[in-house]
């Protein structure tokens, strides 16, 4: 039976039925291009920069950030991470491994696809998933043991768009949250124009707000990233 759109979750949902109408909603996108507005909060200063987004589906994520003028640059694959900036003339190359090994973390490539789209970074298909009532979100928390990650995620009764998802970074007693205040509907496609992620460690929350404008599908897209001669390299 398919799950139709109302104000208010129904009980004790069909959730494959539910997770069916979720998928079909998922934006469809190849190639993306955006301009966004990050905002930095740590409670104790906030700063803005500008950056320029570019990413191909299961392909590449490119960032370009400037403060009036470019300050760094970061290029994402499936097998690596390369990122540099201009301050103190460091860069980093290497594969996810090495970056959850410093931070106690499990994310992979698709994980940032998710993020920038507005999907779960778990897939809510697969596996044994459960309802928790909720007067305004359809609210599906995954069941049994899992490797990895486990969000605890929040749709939308109405339109069914993720609006939040939620989890404890494994080994730790972090919470990291996913926020997403504000869609567009670009091509036909539901897109995120406002994510909000916080990470909050029990004592200290730091926030990172992203506003998107000026996104659109092209059909070519480049991606030029080259470290410059000189620069140190990161070691975790």
């Amino acid at each position: 039976m398919a799950v139709l759109p109302t104000k208010t979750p129904l009980k004790n949902v069909d959730i494959s039925a539910l997770v069916s109408k979720i998928k079909s909603n998922y934006p469809r996108v190849n190639r993306l291009r955006s301009r966004i507005r990050a905002t930095y909060n740590d409670g104790k200063r906030t700063q803005q920069i500008i950056v320029q987004l570019r990413m191909e589906n299961k392909k590449k994520v490119w960032m370009s950030a400037t403060m009036i003028i470019p300050i760094a640059k970061l290029m994402v694959t499936p097998e690596e991470v390369s990122f540099y900036e201009k301050f103190q003339k460091n860069y980093f190359k290497g594969n996810f491994d090495l970056i959850n090994a410093s931070l106690n973390s499990d994310f992979g490539y698709s994980d940032i696809e998710n993020l920038l789209l507005g999907k779960p970074f778990l897939d809510p298909g697969e596996g044994k998933w459960k309802q928790i009532s909720n007067p305004q979100y359809y609210i599906l928390a995954p069941q049994g043991k899992r490797k990895g990650i486990a969000p605890t995620l929040f749709f939308d009764p109405v339109d069914f768009i993720l609006k939040e998802q939620r989890l404890v970074l494994p080994g730790t007693s972090s919470t990291l949250t996913i926020k997403y205040p504000n869609h567009a509907r670009i091509n036909g496609e539901n897109i995120p124009q406002q994510i909000e992620v916080s990470l909050y460690d029990g004592k200290n929350l730091q926030r990172l707000e992203l506003e998107f404008n000026r996104t659109e599908f092209p059909s070519s897209i480049n991606f030029p990233f080259e470290i410059p001669e000189g620069y140190s390299k990161i070691e975790f």
